[in-house]
């Protein structure tokens, strides 16, 4: 048996093309999201993106960016960003498994992608304050991770030390380290 390539061949570049995914495709990336499982059904998921050049979210998402992922996002046609809703309607207790949720819902988006030929890069170095306040995030949710979204590009295009990074790939950690079966 082998992993699935879609898995398996799963990698985050830092160069991305110009070329922009359709609307529709975008749509389908979050359907897939949308089947992702979660604790009773609540599905604490929501997602903010905007198009490089067409919605004025994506310079709102890209302000927001770290110096280090300006450096290279600024090449993604799309950014987006996960937000989880951390106490449900109706609710007066934290959702404590919203997190693990919204992980969930990304891996499917990020699957999705793959599928058809497009890269997620997902950036935790973003102002998540800022983000609260100018995206006017209702008190029970909170930013979770920003995402980069589009086709492979040309590292050429970044400074020689970020397109590096463009092929470098991580190394797994063996199973060993993090697969228990009798004591932790």
């Amino acid at each position: 048996m082998e992993i699935h390539r879609l898995i398996k061949d799963r990698w985050s570049p830092v160069a991305f093309s110009d070329k922009k995914p359709g609307r529709d495709t975008i749509k389908l990336l979050f359907r897939a999201a949308s089947m992702a499982p979660s604790s009773y059904n609540i599905q604490p998921w929501k997602f903010i993106y905007g198009i490089k050049g067409d919605d004025a979210v994506y310079d709102t998402l890209f302000e927001l960016l770290m110096d280090g992922n300006k450096a290279w996002a600024f090449t993604a046609p799309v950014l987006a960003m996960s937000i989880i809703e951390t106490v449900p309607p109706g609710r007066d207790s934290q959702n404590k498994y919203a997190w693990h949720d919204t992980g969930m819902a990304v891996g499917n988006l990020l699957l999705q992608a793959m599928d058809l030929e497009l890269y997620l890069h997902q950036m935790g170095g973003f102002d998540h304050d800022g983000a609260k306040d100018i995206l006017n995030l209702p008190e029970n949710h909170t930013p979770g991770a920003m995402m980069a979204i589009g086709y492979k590009g040309d590292p050429s295009v970044l400074k020689p030390e970020i397109a590096k990074r463009d092929n470098d790939r991580t190394v797994r950690k063996p199973l060993e380290e993090f697969v228990f079966s009798e004591k932790f």
